[in-house]
């Protein structure tokens, strides 16, 4: 393949950014930077440099002497989580409801066809990724250089967190997704219509839709289990 090194690194992030989402790579795993680099076809300097640019973003943690590994999720971590994401999904759709632009607001019907067909005939690991698309428009919507960072991380271990949420294995489960599909049109419209107090509504209950789901993970026996098992367990 004739592709020059920028591509190579921009494959290489990106399959570094869905692997960790998906759960391909589990929080706490080391990385074998011998294997990307053969897989890659790039040399430790711009694998480092993709590295960097990743730990920067959140996704991986750089130990001096010792390599990269996954950003962890920690009960620490998840008690963080758990105490800002109501913040910050709220912050950021009331102000994609007074910022927004036609051209984005486009994106976002689009991320949400999106969203809805993986809901219908997608992965688990689509799902998940089409939710977080979706997400990321909004944040971008906002408008603020300073939510717009924090949104980011926040929905890194929101994607894996939520590769329960989109394994459902009972109806209500199920009928969650039905709900959240609908809650982002709820979404869009209420951008649409400027109207950012329904927009904040909006991002409490969509938050409140997966919180059990995210309880699960906060919970002390469940942090004892490898993540690949409980990203396939069921809650009670």
């Amino acid at each position: 393949m004739n592709d020059s090194v920028g591509d190579r690194k921009v494959r290489l992030a990106e399959h570094l950014k869905r692997s960790v989402l998906t759960l391909a790579l589990e929080p706490g795993a080391d990385l074998d930077e011998t294997q990307l680099c053969d897989a890659f076809d790039v040399s430790r300097t711009p694998l480092r440099e993709v590295l960097r640019e990743l730990a920067g973003e959140g996704y991986l943690t750089l130990r001096l002497n010792r390599g990269a590994r996954v950003s962890d999720l920690s009960h620490t971590t998840l008690r963080d989580f758990f105490l800002a994401a109501p913040m910050i999904y709220g912050a950021v759709m009331r102000l994609a409801a007074l910022n927004a632009t036609a051209q984005q607001i486009e994106a976002l019907k689009l991320a949400q066809v999106e969203f809805r067909e993986a809901l219908r005939a997608g992965s688990t690991e689509n799902r998940a990724l089409a939710n977080n698309h979706f997400h990321q428009i909004t944040g971008e919507m906002a408008g603020n250089i300073y939510l717009l960072p924090s949104l980011n991380r926040l929905l890194i271990d929101h994607a894996r967190i939520s590769m329960t949420f989109y394994r459902p294995q009972t109806q209500q489960m199920a009928q969650n997704l039905t709900e959240a599909c609908q809650q982002h049109d709820a979404i869009i419209a209420a951008i649409e219509a400027q109207d950012e107090g329904a927009a904040a509504q909006l991002a409490e209950d969509h938050w409140n839709l997966s919180r059990n789901q995210i309880e699960l993970f906060v919970m002390p026996a469940a942090l004892d289990m490898p993540m690949g098992e409980l990203s396939r367990k069921t809650p009670a």
